[in-house]
């Protein structure tokens, strides 16, 4: 059997402004530090001799192929993206770039932030626009409610409160 895997659905364009300028500084960063740094590292370890045994030209080579691959999705991915640097006409829904105040079915209240599929954050409780979460929530009201089925169950979610111009922002 092959190691094929299906490609993985594409993510949504939209990016908020902040998040387009932390990708622009990580390439930017791997570009003028991290690749130079590693590509040097190659090189001296490339200069030991035998590269079939040696473990450190082995390792830099690695890691200069997951540099070059992140060099290359997020050139591709800030041609691709679209910058949402304003809040919605209408501010009384759920849109993009909105903290939500939901209460869960358990009782339990969370406050979310629906961002670009790139700038996801579980510490920060940012939800991509894409997941099953935020798609439920898009476009209710305040006091509305929606279900979000998840893969192990659902989750029924009360609108609590919505906002567009928060704190980190």
């Amino acid at each position: 059997m092959g190691r094929y895997r299906p490609p993985a659905p594409r993510s949504s364009p939209y990016i908020t402004g902040p998040g387009a300028r932390a990708l622009r500084r990580e390439l930017q960063q791997l570009w003028r530090h991290s690749r130079p740094e590693v590509t040097k590292a190659l090189a001296a370890a490339a200069a030991e001799g035998d590269r079939s045994e040696n473990a450190e030209y082995i390792y830099r080579k690695k890691q200069l192929a997951e540099i070059d691959r992140r060099i290359r999705y997020l050139s591709k991915r800030l041609d691709q993206i679209k910058v949402v640097d304003r809040p919605p006409d209408d501010r009384s829904r759920v849109y993009f770039g909105a903290w939500v105040g939901v209460e869960q079915s358990d009782g339990q209240t969370r406050r979310y932030r629906i961002v670009g599929a790139d700038e996801t954050s579980v510490e920060l409780d940012w939800i991509s626009v894409d997941s099953p979460m935020a798609l439920a929530l898009l476009g209710k009201r305040l006091g509305q409610s929606a279900n979000v089925d998840l893969p192990e169950s659902n989750m029924r979610l009360s609108i609590l409160s919505i906002d567009y111009e928060a704190e980190g922002d």
